[in-house]
């Protein structure tokens, strides 16, 4: 489970925000060309690594509630990522809008999706799109 079972527990993300659709929290996953060097920098910005591995080749930075992810050989471009379950304050949320009804809600607004969640599966799961400029979104689920 990755360590998520030992995160601080709330019972639903806070009510009276905007948005129609609650994703989850929100992190930027970055293609580095140099996993140390980008590590080094934005410690420098006061970000912290909290979890990822180096030697698996990705590191996850925080700094107060903005999580930047660094990824090396993983994949193209940067990624746009949601984690429904989670909030930004690194927080499990007992009730939280799972990623196949993100996908449902997705399909009835006619949003094509370039990967999809399998509807008859249960826990962790992921879908991801390409929004109109080309920037890719990746709508993870980690259990």
């Amino acid at each position: 489970m990755s360590g998520f079972e030992e995160l601080p527990t709330v019972p639903a993300a806070p009510t009276g925000r905007p948005g129609s659709l609650e994703l989850g929290a929100f992190s930027i996953s970055l293609s580095v060309a140099d996993l140390d060097s980008s590590r080094a920098f934005y410690e420098k910005l006061g970000f912290e690594v909290t979890g990822g591995a180096a030697e698996h080749n990705y590191l996850i930075l925080k700094n107060g509630e903005t999580t930047i992810g660094l990824f090396h050989g993983m994949f193209e471009g940067n990624i746009l990522t949601f984690n429904p379950g989670l909030t930004n304050r690194m927080e499990r949320l007992e009730q939280f809008t799972d990623v196949r009804e993100v996908q449902s809600r997705l399909d009835d607004a006619d949003v094509p999706l370039t990967n999809r969640a399998d509807t008859e599966s249960t826990g962790a799961t992921s879908l991801t799109l390409v929004d109109p400029d080309g920037n890719a979104i990746l709508i993870d689920q980690f259990f």
